[in-house]
């Protein structure tokens, strides 16, 4: 594996960099139109627009955005992620299946040494 030793933590990171970027970029264009929105509705109403309002406005409809989908998805992601981790029968399904199938595979190609190959296998990747 090649790694760039001016910038290893860039390229170990980089979907992380990149996620990070498009969520500043986004909450950053999201605030500014707000801005834009929320001074023209103050005008059609002939108030003045307030910096303290504008926060406040632009923190609820923040958290109205995440709440119903950011929330939801990274639930979904991490939800999903630890249920695998954890070993529920969702994230088994095949798995024995296909094992089946390569050691099938193994013994067809290596007649000789499947046996011992899978032995070698199994001790140094056990079941859990």
């Amino acid at each position: 594996m090649v790694t760039n030793k001016r910038y290893p933590v860039l390229k170990r990171k980089g979907y992380l960099w990149v996620t990070l970027a498009l969520f500043i970029l986004s909450l950053a264009l999201h605030w500014g139109f707000g801005w834009k929105a929320y001074i023209s509705d103050q005008m059609e109403h002939g108030r003045q627009p307030e910096i303290s309002g504008y926060v406040v406005e632009m923190i609820r409809d923040t958290m109205e955005n995440w709440q119903s989908e950011f929330l939801q998805l990274i639930w979904q992601v991490a939800g999903l992620s630890f249920l695998w981790y954890c070993g529920s029968p969702q994230s088994k399904e095949g798995d024995e299946r296909k094992e089946e199938k390569l050691d099938y595979i193994i013994r067809k190609l290596e007649p000789e040494k499947a046996e011992q190959l899978l032995s070698e296998w199994k001790q140094k990747y056990p079941d859990h």
